[in-house]
């Protein structure tokens, strides 16, 4: 739905065309997987512009745009814009710093620019054939890289020395680099749902939590595993036990035509009925492609009803200050008449 759903909102907004900024949404128009370019999609064709460092890279790359050598940064793109004459452009309103906006407007003087933000949520969100392979290759080239990882996990092992095995093993399996920086956390730290890896050693008895996914010819994934570290005591098999439930009942819910609102309240209701309520902050999921966290939110105040072709995760958590916390996560494929579990891990309570 790329290049047409472009096109409709430069008729229905009367542009030119739309100035893009996003290196995902570049390279999902384009295939341009360069870290610095610009995009000019206009009515009849797409202008990638670039610098000399991409030149090469970007003509061999690219599909069904024209590439323009430019210099001098954003000047240089509001040469070319003032060169084509045009005077009404959109532009990717959520990807521009104000510094750049100014930047931009003050070399296009006689050039109305129109801020496109809602009309471009949905752009990559319902995903086809060959991106939905992609991630299933990030999938599996992360999870074998984790279930190496997951051989080391012991007293004494430092949360640092897990994270970089892991990303190492997802390099030489394939991937391009990390979704994200990985998250291992131990003990009271996986209170933490967005812990930063230290060099505390793992203890016996420890909850390991692990989030982490692999970039494969740039699409994403996503996944959440917790385990006990030698013998789980009663409350890790509680609070583990009402995350699982909680993370099952959602994924039972996920299929076209539900409200992902009413996902988050199915994972959220259990918690909360559980006691937990409190220490379940975050949202339900989020959707996963091109960028790690990109649209549908899967959270309470979300309008968007599940529809076949999104991929999001389902990640409910419950994190307890000074104590610890579980976060299981997986991803979903929305299909016809339900859902498919893109990652494969099972999410019984391991213990290592």
């Amino acid at each position: 739905m790329g290049a047409p759903h472009i096109k409709a909102i430069v008729r229905e907004q009367a542009l030119e065309g739309i100035l893009f900024f996003s290196p995902e949404n570049i390279r999902y128009l384009t295939g341009f997987s360069g870290s610095e370019s610009y995009l000019l999609a206009g009515k009849d064709a797409n202008l990638l512009l670039v610098d000399s460092r991409y030149i090469t890279q970007a003509k061999e790359e690219t599909k069904d745009c024209r590439i323009i050598l430019i210099d001098k940064g954003i000047k240089g793109v509001a040469a070319k814009i003032v060169a084509l004459g045009w005077r009404r452009l959109g532009f990717e309103a959520q990807r521009i710093s104000v510094a750049l906006f100014e930047q931009l407007q003050e070399n296009l003087h006689e050039t109305v620019l129109v801020p496109i933000k809602d009309e471009l949520e949905r752009l990559r969100g319902l995903k086809g054939d060959d991106e939905i392979t992609l991630i299933k290759q990030a999938v599996q080239v992360a999870e074998e890289a984790w279930e190496k990882v997951l051989g080391i996990v012991n007293a004494g092992t430092r949360e640092d020395e897990l994270a970089l095995e892991l990303e190492y093993r997802m390099k030489r399996a394939g991937a391009e680099g990390v979704a994200f920086d990985i998250i291992v956390a131990a003990g009271p730290r996986t209170a933490l749902p967005h812990a930063q890896p230290t060099t505390r050693p793992i203890e016996e008895g420890d909850f390991v939590l692990f989030d982490f996914g692999a970039r494969y010819r740039g699409y994403c994934c996503d996944e959440s595993c917790t385990v006990v570290a030698g013998r789980a005591t009663e409350e890790q098999k509680d609070i583990y036990g009402i995350v699982k439930d909680a993370h099952d009942k959602a994924i039972e819910q996920v299929k076209p035509g539900v409200r992902l609102a009413e996902i988050d309240a199915t994972a959220r209701d259990h918690i909360n009925q559980a006691g937990h309520g409190e220490h379940f902050g975050h949202g339900t999921g989020h959707g996963v492609g091109l960028a790690v966290h990109e649209w549908p939110a899967v959270g309470k105040d979300s309008p968007v009803v599940a529809e076949a072709g999104m991929v999001f995760t389902i990640e409910p958590g419950i994190y307890i200050p000074g104590w610890g916390g579980v976060r299981i996560e997986d991803m979903v494929l929305v299909t016809p008449d339900g859902c498919e579990v893109l990652t494969a891990i099972p999410k019984d309570l391991m213990i290592v």
